[in-house]
C-alpha cells in the first residue's frame, strides 16, 4: 500500500452552491486556500486528484431511481415540489444534480483510492453530505456522498467498515441508509436531538433486526466544550471500533460544533477539532492500517472556524499536524478579508484552548455529559460485547 495522501479538489466543486443560504461553498473555497497556503498540499505524497461525477449506477446504489429525476428536473420547473427540494433548507439551484453528483463522485475516488491501495489516507473536504435519504433531501443535502462512497467500499469486497460522523447534526441519511446492514458500523457524536436538527440519534437507536449494535449515538447537552467532548469520544469510539474491528475508517469532520458556528450551541474549539481529528487518523493507524477516508461537512462560521478546522484536518490526514501557535498566512487574511469584507479574520490557527481531558469513570457525581456516556455505553455496548461499566471497555 502506498503511504501517500489522496486529496481530491477541483474549483468545480464550488458549484453547489445554494445561493443565499448557510451552506457558502466560499468556506471550502477559503479552506483550500489556507492549506495551501500553509503549505499542506505541497507536502511530499501528497497527491491532488480531480473528481469525476458520480454516474447514476453509483448514486442509485443509495438513491431511489425517482428521486434522481426528481433532482434533474426540478431546476426547469418553476412550481416543482417535492422530494424535499425547493425548501428553505433545500433551495433548488441550476446545475443541482451535476454538483452534486461531483462531490458524490469525489467522495468515491477518495474511497477507491484507499480501497486499493493507491494511497493510506484520502480526504474530501466538500464532501459529507450527511442527511440526504434515499429519495428525500434533507439539511441543505442533496446526495449522501458519505453512503455512495461506503456502497462503493461493500461492492469493491469491503466487510466491515466503520462511520465515525463528529458533526453537531446526528449523521442520520448514513445511519438509515446502513441500518439494517451489520457490515457498516454507524457512530455520531452531536448535539442532543432534543435541542437540535434532525430530531434523532438517542441512544436506543442501535440498528435494524440482524445489524443490532451496528448504529452508535452519543447525544450530548448543549454548551458541551472540548474537555466533555472529548471525554464522551474516547469513552465510546475507541471500543466500539476495537470490537467492530473495522477494514476502513470513514469519517464525516462536521466544523459546526465550534463556540462560534451560528447554528448550533457547543462549545468547541479548532484546537479541541484538531485532537478529534488526530484521535481518527490513530485510530485508522491501529486498527485499519491507516485505511482512512475524511470528508467535510457542516460547518456555518465561514471565515472564522470552518477553513482552519478542515487545514488542520489536511494537516493530519497528510503528516504532521500544524502546530496551533502558526499564523495565519498574510495572502490568507487578505483573501478571506476580500471574500467576506467585514468578519472577523483569524491571526493564528488557536483558539489557544487546552483540549485535555480527565477519561471517563463509572465513579462519582455523575454531570450530564457523564450520564449521556453512561446511557450509552449502557445501550449499546452489551450488544458489541462490551461492559458498559469498566472503563477498559
Amino acid at each position: 500500500m502506498s503511504d501517500d495522501t489522496v486529496v481530491v479538489w477541483d474549483e468545480s466543486l464550488l458549484a453547489y452552491d445554494m445561493g443565499d443560504h448557510p451552506l457558502d461553498p466560499v468556506r471550502v473555497e477559503l479552506t483550500v486556500a489556507l492549506a495551501r497556503e500553509l503549505g499542506i498540499l505541497d507536502r511530499p505524497g501528497v497527491r491532488m486528484v480531480k473528481p469525476e461525477p458520480a454516474d447514476d449506477a453509483l448514486l442509485t446504489r443509495v438513491h431511489h431511481p425517482a428521486y434522481l429525476a426528481a433532482v434533474r428536473a426540478a431546476p426547469r420547473d418553476p412550481l416543482f415540489a417535492g422530494y424535499g427540494l425547493g425548501t428553505s433548507d433545500n433551495p433548488v439551484f441550476d446545475g443541482m444534480h451535476e454538483s452534486s453528483a461531483l462531490i458524490a463522485g469525489a467522495t468515491v475516488a477518495a474511497a477507491e483510492a484507499v480501497w486499493r491501495g493507491d494511497a493510506r489516507r484520502a480526504v474530501n473536504v466538500a464532501g459529507g453530505l450527511h442527511h440526504a435519504m434515499p429519495a428525500r433531501a434533507s439539511g441543505f443535502c442533496v446526495y449522501n456522498d458519505p453512503a455512495v462512497a461506503i456502497a462503493r467500499l461493500l461492492d469493491l469486497g469491503a466487510e466491515r467498515i466503520a462511520y465515525v460522523d463528529v458533526d453537531v447534526h446526528h449523521g442520520d441519511g448514513v445511519q438509515q441508509i446502513f441500518w439494517d446492514d451489520p457490515r457498516v458500523l454507524t457512530v455520531s457524536l452531536h448535539e442532543t436531538p432534543l435541542a437540535l436538527f434532525p430530531g434523532t440519534g438517542f441512544p436506543d437507536e442501535t440498528g435494524g433486526p440482524g445489524a443490532q449494535g451496528s448504529a452508535v449515538n452519543m447525544p450530548l447537552p448543549p454548551g458541551v466544550d472540548d474537555t466533555g467532548w472529548q471525554r464522551a469520544f474516547h469513552a465510546i469510539v475507541p471500543s466500539v471500533l476495537r470490537a467492530f474491528r473495522p477494514q476502513v475508517l470513514v469519517s464525516q469532520c462536521g466544523a459546526d460544533g465550534h463556540r462560534l458556528d451560528p447554528l448550533a450551541d457547543l462549545n468547541l474549539t479548532v484546537d479541541g477539532q484538531r485532537a478529534t481529528y488526530r484521535a481518527l487518523r490513530a485510530l485508522a493507524d491501529e486498527l485499519c492500517d491507516g485505511r482512512w477516508v475524511a470528508t467535510g461537512g457542516g460547518g456555518y462560521a465561514l471565515v472564522e472556524v470552518v477553513p482552519r478546522a478542515w487545514s488542520h484536518l489536511l494537516a493530519v490526514a497528510t503528516g504532521d499536524p500544524v502546530d496551533p501557535a502558526t499564523l495565519t498566512p498574510l495572502a490568507w487574511r487578505e483573501l478571506a478579508a476580500a471574500r467576506r469584507p467585514g468578519q472577523d479574520v483569524p491571526l493564528r490557527m488557536t483558539d489557544d484552548a487546552d483540549p485535555s481531558y480527565e477519561p471517563w469513570q463509572p465513579t462519582g457525581e455523575p454531570n450530564a455529559v457523564d450520564r449521556a456516556i453512561a446511557a450509552t455505553r449502557r445501550t449499546v455496548f452489551p450488544l458489541l460485547g462490551l461492559d458498559p461499566h469498566d472503563p477498559r471497555d
